[in-house]
């Protein structure tokens, strides 16, 4: 089939017709590009994914259909380039939780960066999915979504904008803190921007409008607010969380808590970062509604009710069948993507603690154990001791234990995991290998690995501590003696069947 002088295949799914296309797709580590994902290749597409660390990506994302593109648009190497026959390419790159002051300078230089690289291929559209900006005032963040349109708009290439608020499905981040507040808090006594308007819309909304859009010309150089069906204020979206989850929830609004104590209310609670708390309690404060257009209609998009949304939302959760969650992003810890480097645990000028049992019992149950580690499942001894680890870790501005991990049972390189983050996930070599976010004085790893020592099956478990100077020295032999009962309780029970 030919179109606008171009020829493409054309296929059926469904009874629906489709053009393949190249597609081109920054942010592909991204919570929305991991739902993109799976549906851009049911309907035919070739993928170009971006990443700044393929080894995040690579292991999860093996199909005929997509290849990777190791480019950091925030500092692209003087080499880099993107592939010649991109049709479309969609911008999906956010850092608002990247920092509290310069997020925005950030979003800009990414964008710049972007339009300069993809002028080189022969892009058609660029699709952005950006964030409701009607108000008058508006915060840093949604100015910076405004900053990022002005800046592809100037690419040349036919730009459509499709601007959400917020986004409501299994793993996004307003749907986890939510979840949060509503399961932990029976009296919430909150501020005054819960009474501030929005217009959630589901996340498998989002992906019929970001799909929905492709190549079609009545969108092009346009911008569309996308939403649910229903205006809500915060509040009334934490009561309907709650009546779905069957819980009896009472809040209380005060109008003298500042925005300070808002975000660490926000923080201490929730599984956020102080930084990305700051910006989201500064964007709550500003209405986000959208402005009317038919494009649900022209695209036969039924929008679903928050409600529903909602319900759909834990039907993943209780299947294991979460594919992203906004905690996973390296920007929610403000980690860097080099540390996916420290694959190489060193060995010189660091505190090991090694402990090695035979494995007596099924070594794959004995696996099974080390997959399931933390989150709802613990640590296998001492969970009160992690916690309070944990709360320790959020006193001083760190993660601390309040992001769990996305699925119970399946888990992935470049995931997080409690205050940890996985660097090695690998079933076939019975490795698995953890570094630490956490608040540390040094950097920390552990590491669980089965071998074959004399024909018998082992657990060795490791954990590695690479102080700083002498407080880090310190550290470490302050916490020896919790060391030696954790490590081994650790050890032992993950030898049993649970």
């Amino acid at each position: 089939m030919v179109v606008n002088n171009n020829t493409y295949i054309l296929f059926t799914i469904n009874n629906s017709y489709f053009l393949q296309m190249n597609i081109l797709l920054t942010g592909a580590n991204g919570y929305i590009s991991q739902r993109l994902i799976p549906v851009l290749l049911e309907q035919g597409h070739s993928l170009y994914c971006c990443v700044r660390n393929r080894r995040r990506f690579e292991a999860e994302h093996i199909h005929e259909r997509i290849k990777i593109v190791e480019v950091d648009f925030l500092q692209p190497d003087a080499t880099a380039q993107l592939p010649e026959n991109i049709e479309v390419a969609y911008y999906l790159i956010h850092s608002m939780s990247g920092g509290t002051t310069d997020f925005d300078k950030a979003e800009a230089s990414c964008a710049e960066n972007f339009i300069r690289l993809l002028s080189s291929t022969s892009a058609k559209q660029i699709i952005y999915l950006s964030g409701i900006s009607n108000a008058e005032k508006l915060s840093k963040h949604l100015s910076s979504r405004l900053q990022v349109e002005e800046i592809l708009f100037k690419s040349g290439i036919s730009l459509t904008i499709l601007r959400a608020g917020i986004i409501v499905g299994s793993g996004s981040a307003s749907f986890e803190i939510i979840r949060d507040l509503v399961e932990k808090l029976p009296v919430m006594i909150a501020p005054r921007w819960l009474n501030t308007r929005c217009q959630p819309v589901a996340v498998r909304n989002v992906v019929q409008f970001l799909t929905g859009v492709l190549l079609k010309e009545n969108t092009y150089n346009k911008t569309f607010d996308i939403g649910g069906p229903e205006v809500l204020t915060y509040k009334q979206m934490l009561l309907q969380f709650a009546k779905v989850r069957g819980l009896k929830r009472s809040i209380f609004i005060i109008p003298i808590m500042t925005p300070r104590l808002s975000s660490y209310w926000l923080y201490f609670v929730t599984s956020t970062s102080y930084s990305l708390a700051i910006n989201l309690v500064n964007s709550m404060k500003v209405d986000v509604v959208c402005r009317p257009n038919d494009l649900a209609a022209q695209l036969n998009i039924e929008l679903l009710f928050y409600k529903t949304a909602v319900q759909l939302a834990f039907e993943k959760i209780e299947q294991n069948l979460v594919c992203s969650s906004w905690k996973d992003a390296f920007v929610s810890s403000n980690t860097p993507q080099q540390m996916m480097q420290y694959i190489n645990v060193p060995s010189f000028g660091c505190f090991k603690d090694v402990k090695l049992r035979p494995i007596k019992e099924n070594p794959e149950s004995v696996l099974k154990n080390v997959w399931s580690i933390g989150g709802a499942k613990g640590w296998y001894y001492g969970n009160f001791l992690w916690k309070m680890r944990g709360v320790a870790d959020k006193m001083v501005g760190g993660v601390g234990l309040r992001r769990g991990r996305t699925n119970s049972n399946v888990i992935n390189a470049g995931d997080a995991l409690d205050f940890w983050r996985v660097l090695i996930a690998d079933k076939e070599d019975k490795r698995l290998l953890l570094y630490a976010e956490m608040k540390l004085p040094g950097e920390a790893w552990l590491e669980f690995k089965i071998l074959k020592i004399k024909n018998q099956l082992h657990l060795r478990q490791t954990a590695t501590f690479r102080p700083k100077g002498l407080w880090g020295r310190l550290y470490w032999y302050s916490l020896l003696p919790f060391h030696y009962f954790i490590f081994n309780g650790m050890i032992n029970n993950l030898l049993k069947k649970h």
